[in-house]
């Protein structure tokens, strides 16, 4: 367990990058955009699915990616769980174990084996974060469920089209279904839609935290914007374990 509160799992063949995860830029800027309100309605949103589908008495919950703590967090201000999050930036779980030093953070690689028992769980949640479908079935409870957050169609249109020139849209939750489609049964689907009007670093950081043109030269087109009216769009999909 390292001192500022998370236990490392990560195995050297279990990395693609000596640093694995997120790196603290980014991690710093999605911090920012969620202290300011944005991408917080889908997190709240998730939280208060995942508490109506726990017992009274909190049950056992792990995020996957779950970055700096944010879902788990909200969601232990609903409940009285036992939760775990796991991520492969040590980074963004220093900073979730001392905002919330009641939950366990773990850094492991979710796209691999989670290093949970069989049928341990009555809840996983995904927000913006991969996923093994099989692993995620083997670690929850018969009747269990998982809940996961995506970019909807809408999602960052503006940046998307501020930077490559056209908003181009794309559904995605369709292909989570079929890659969910054994051994889980979709039960509902909401989209979470909020617009915001950003400027100056808001807008950069949207840029750093979730758009990988950051990386090819998009930083300076965003700098010339006085202001951009920006959706963001989040996928809110309802699995069963069957």
């Amino acid at each position: 367990m390292a001192r500022s509160g998370y236990i490392n799992l990560l195995q050297v063949q279990d990395r693609k990058s000596p640093a694995a995860g997120d790196a603290p830029a980014a991690t710093a800027a999605r911090t920012r955009l969620l202290a300011g309100g944005v991408g917080m309605d889908a997190v709240v949103r998730m939280a208060d699915v995942a508490r109506r589908l726990l017992p009274v008495a909190g049950g056992a919950v792990a995020e996957l990616g779950c970055g700096t703590g944010e879902l788990l967090g909200a969601l232990t201000q609903l409940s009285p769980i036992t939760g775990i999050g796991l991520d492969l930036s040590t980074h963004a779980l220093t900073q979730a174990a001392r905002t919330w030093p009641t939950v366990t953070w773990v850094v492991a690689n979710a796209d691999r084996r989670l290093p949970l028992r069989d049928e341990a769980l009555d809840l996983v949640l995904s927000l913006n974060a991969r996923r093994n479908p099989q692993e995620c079935a083997r670690v929850l409870k018969p009747g269990g469920h998982l809940v996961i957050g995506l970019p909807a169609a809408a999602d960052l249109q503006e940046l998307r089209e501020a930077v490559l020139g056209a908003a181009v849209t794309r559904e995605r939750w369709e292909a989570v279904v079929d890659d969910h489609a054994t051994p889980f049964r979709m039960v509902e689907r909401t989209t979470v839609t909020t617009r915001f009007d950003l400027t100056g670093q808001p807008l950069q950081d949207l840029l750093l935290a979730t758009y990988r043109g950051a990386r090819h030269g998009a930083a300076s087109q965003v700098q010339r914007l006085a202001v951009l009216p920006v959706t963001v769009s989040t996928d809110v999909l309802l699995f069963s374990r069957v």
